[in-house]
């Protein structure tokens, strides 16, 4: 599983499928979202905009991917 630092407070999925590069671009995070590859805690979630915080563990599995990512705070990072 991959772990990506984030500031306190909460972060958008699309800014974290950019951020850990699954995506290059926005257009590319939300393909992902709204095509049903992308799992919030176990549970399918199709909403772009989702506020994510620590402790969020998000799950992508589409054709030739397969990513396990958790947010961490910065903090707990180093």
């Amino acid at each position: 599983m991959t772990e990506i630092p984030i500031r306190p407070g909460t972060i958008t999925l699309l800014q974290v499928l950019k951020l850990a590069g699954v995506a290059e671009h926005g257009g590319d995070a939300q393909g992902l979202v709204t095509g049903g590859h992308v799992k919030i805690n176990g549970q399918l979630e199709i909403r772009k905009r989702r506020q994510l915080t620590s402790g969020d563990e998000i799950q992508i599995r589409a054709p030739g991917l397969r990513v396990h990512l958790k947010l961490v705070d910065q903090d707990e990072f180093e």
